[in-house]
């Protein structure tokens, strides 16, 4: 494995040497080219960030003809290629923004690139009625290689979490239990501000407060910068943070029905030596609900049948503080150090009542069920970051250090049965427990190379130690106690550790843009039986190649494309081959034998602006390898056996569509449709099997300007029907609307919000298998009406600050 290391090493800085000694000699464009390249960075003249996807145009001084012109990356750089000598006008400009324009540019045959430096636009600021209007972003913007979703205009999601935020999300979906599914599938990879997350990326989604959040980022093909861990794609959760100098700050106070009731804030303070940052946040929900489940098991020509309906509440409480400081040491470099720090409570409760019987048979049993699962624990993370600028323009070095710690991450769950007259008749407790420490280290190279191009190249080293406990205990009614059975419970220690390395090529050709790239992990694994004198190992080497294409049309138009290659790895708890209880009616085991999952991504998209409307299609195909799924079957009477499989292979291609659109100016649509084929085949409990569906969601978003400092937003959203290896979930519908007042020039603001106006979300999945059949159905209460109070201190501002390259760190000095 060494000598792998040493020898790629060896050759992506032999290739970095050689391109940059090309870059380093003059900055020139090939000879014999007969034409010019004018450059520059257009930036918020407040801020100082870069401004993606604003316009630049070169025009003819004399005859104002236009030349050619392009807009910015998401580092603010453009690039007009092909310009003759001559002398020109510029001109810059950005939705939300005063335009401003450069005269007598003057580009000659010796000169083979002219800089027009650093371009400041002011943002557009109009006076009504004494209130100050500022352009708002929309609440979706689509770049070249994800979607960025703006949080603070969706008033919808306003008292939730990130998780109520991703319900109006192109290429997301969300089940009513709070389950997010990135392009149909629930394996994706969390990042929370370009980091990973210790936390099952559903629960830490639940856990951050909406209000919190910048700005969310989806990345369904991402390149071989990235982690290439999970099948759907990348979730990156980027927090709020000031930017503008000086002190400010930003409260948030939101109270609901059904005991819902959150608080936060954020304070920072911010020169131009460092910048220094304070917050924290407390959040209680309560999701009550009725549940409906229907079982059937068949053994020895016998079926048993289990009816139960009754009511269900989750309570989940979460807290936690976040802080962190940034150095900027000198005209080149900056120092990051941050932590995070959470702590979490949640319990689900039920009483259903439940009715048995037997076919053949003639006697019924009736009882209740109480079921109590508490799960909580704390959770840390110390993050440090470190970026140098070296002279020359887009040459850089980051690197980065990530701890995370789960501690007393504790679950206990009773299930309890009582006969008429209330007296236990039997009882399982099971508990789970164990702490668990992620460690991950990066370090990235960019250099330029042949004027316009770019080489990156970088080295990642994660680590994952944990011990998991699982213990059984049975209600015992001589005793009226709970009896631990050793039989039934478990040690586990886990030990993972993975060595990336990539190198990635970008480059322009005329209108033409192209991105190339390789990474091969190694991967080490071991899971072992604590005093069972068993183990699992994982010893392999994966590659995964990545290449995006892009081509600028006419009249704001550009197509793209691109190829990745992805890994779902087994999680620990899918290798281990004992069994482990559940609850009274439920057992799984884990399946040591299991492999990875390794996805091909295909998406080709379009992207056309109309002034201030946008419109956005993208078509894609994706095929599984490996396909991991949770298989059901019989284990006894009444319990079903859950346990893990490869068992095929999944296709699915579809079209995604986007069109955002200023129907008046006080009314703006926003309008995404997902249309796919869904299907799976392979072989379960050695009989091939093949099930398909065609799957279709759509999201309607309307924001009306009332007056000057009032919106009203209305969300309608339909997730179809979809099938598993042996299940089908059912549709669902979600109506959500919000209205919100700003006050006193917008420092205070009151947003009143209720979710599932029409009581139509719900959940409803069917499984079935040669000797079972299990439907659940799961309604929660509602309407879910809250009220929300945000107070901005001294202006609170915040804008998301990405260099070119898409990098994840929260600074980049300009200079």
């Amino acid at each position: 494995m060494i000598n792998r290391f040493v020898a790629m090493t060896i050759l992506t800085l032999t290739l970095s040497n050689a391109g940059y000694a090309q870059a380093s000699q003059g900055q020139r464009l090939p000879a014999g080219a007969g034409a010019g390249m004018l450059t520059g960075q257009v930036v918020d003249a407040e801020l100082g960030t870069p401004l993606e996807y604003a316009n630049a145009v070169l025009y003819e001084r004399t005859s104002q003809a236009q030349v050619t012109g392009a807009m910015t990356d998401n580092g603010g750089n453009f690039r007009l290629i092909g310009v003759k000598p001559g002398t020109y006008t510029l001109k810059v400009s950005f939705m939300g923004y005063y335009p401003t324009e450069i005269d007598s540019i003057v580009v000659s045959s010796e000169d083979g690139m002219v800089s027009a430096g650093v371009i400041s636009l002011e943002r557009a600021v109009l006076m009504m009625e004494g209130v100050e209007v500022t352009s708002a972003k929309p609440g979706v913007e689509f770049q070249i290689d994800k979607k960025v979703i703006n949080v603070d205009q969706h008033y919808t999601a306003t008292s939730g979490t990130a998780v109520d935020v991703l319900q109006n999300v192109p290429s997301v979906t969300v089940d009513i239990e709070g389950n997010v599914s990135l392009r149909g599938s629930t394996n994706f990879t969390l990042l929370i501000d370009g980091r990973p997350t210790i936390l099952e990326p559903s629960d830490a989604l639940q856990q951050i407060p909406a209000n919190t959040i910048e700005n969310i980022e989806i990345i369904t093909n991402p390149s071989v910068r990235y982690d290439p861990s999970g099948m759907g794609g990348i979730i990156n959760v980027v927090m709020k943070k000031q930017r503008a100098q000086g002190t400010s700050g930003i409260v948030n106070l939101s109270v609901g029905l059904a005991e819902r009731y959150s608080a936060d804030f954020l304070a920072s303070h911010r020169t131009d030596r460092f910048n220094v940052y304070l917050g924290a946040n407390y959040n209680h929900d309560a999701r009550p609900g009725t549940t409906t489940v229907e079982n059937q098991t068949t053994a020895n020509d016998t079926t048993s049948f289990v009816y139960s309906l009754g009511d269900m509440r989750w309570e989940r409480t979460f807290y936690g503080a976040r802080g962190g400081i940034d150095l900027y040491l000198g005209k080149h470099d900056m120092l990051s150090f941050s932590g995070r720090l959470m702590s979490r409570r949640m319990e689900n409760t039920s009483e259903r009542s439940y009715t048995e019987w037997t076919d053949p048979g003639d006697t019924q049993n009736i009882y209740v069920s109480k079921t109590d699962m508490k799960r909580g624990g704390d959770f840390y993370s110390i993050n440090t970051d470190y970026a140098h600028n070296f002279s020359g323009q887009g040459h850089k070095l980051t690197a980065s250090l990530a701890m995370n710690r789960r501690i007393g991450m504790d679950e206990e769950s009773t299930t309890e049965l009582f006969d008429g007259a209330g007296a236990i008749t039997s009882g399982v407790l099971t508990r789970t427990k164990g702490p668990s420490t992620r460690l991950q280290a990066n370090i990235d190279y960019v250099r330029p190379v042949i004027v316009t191009n770019q080489l990156s190249a970088g080295y990642q080293y994660s680590i994952r130690l944990a011990l998991d406990s699982t213990e059984l205990y049975e209600y015992d009614t001589d005793s009226a106690t709970y009896v631990f059975w050793p039989q039934f419970s478990h040690n586990v220690e886990y030990d993972d550790r993975i060595h990336a390395f990539y190198g990635l090529y970008k480059g322009e050709w005329e209108k033409f843009g192209y991105q190339v790239g390789l990474r091969s992990e190694y991967s080490n694994r071991v899971v072992e039986l604590v005093g069972e004198d068993e183990s699992f190992t994982i010893d392999r080497w994966d590659y995964f190649p990545s290449a995006h294409v892009s081509y600028e049309l006419p009249a704001e138009q550009e197509v793209m494309a691109s190829h990745t290659r992805r890994i779902r790895r087994p999680r620990g708890r899918d290798l281990e081959p004992f069994l482990t209880w559940m609850d009274a009616y439920n057992v799984r085991i884990g399946n040591p034998a299991l492999e990875s999952e390794y996805i091909n991504s295909y998406e080709l998209g379009y992207q056309k602006h109309f002034g201030r409307n946008f419109l956005s299609l993208e078509s894609y195909y994706r095929m599984t390898e490996n396909k991991i799924e949770r298989i059901r079957s019989v284990y006894d009477v009444n319990v079903l056996l859950h346990s893990v499989d490869n068992v095929g292979t999944d296709y699915a291609y579809g079209a995604e569509v986007m069109v955002d659109w200023d129907l008046f100016k006080w009314l703006n649509l926003n309008l995404t449709g997902d249309v796919y084929n869904y299907r799976i085949e392979g072989e379960l409990y050695g009989e091939p099997f093949s099930r398909e569906s065609f799957n279709w969601n759509a999201r309607a978003n309307g924001t009306v300007k009332l007056t000057g400092s009032t919106r009203f937003q209305m969300t309608g959203i339909y997730v179809s029907p979809s099938v598993s290896a042996q299940g089908r979930r059912e549709g669902f519908i979600i109506t959500n609307a919000a209205i919100r007042q700003d006050l006193w020039n917008r420092k205070l603001s009151a947003t009143l919000q209720v979710r599932d106006i029409f009581g139509t979300a719900k959940h409803e999945f069917l499984s079935e298998g040669a000797d079972f059949r299990s439907y659940t159905e799961f309604t929660r209460q509602s309407p879910v009406v809250s009220f929300t109070l945000t107070l901005n201190l001294n202006r609170f501002r915040q804008e998301s600050e990405r260099d070119e390259n898409g990098e994840e760190y929260e600074e980049e000095v300009i200079f």
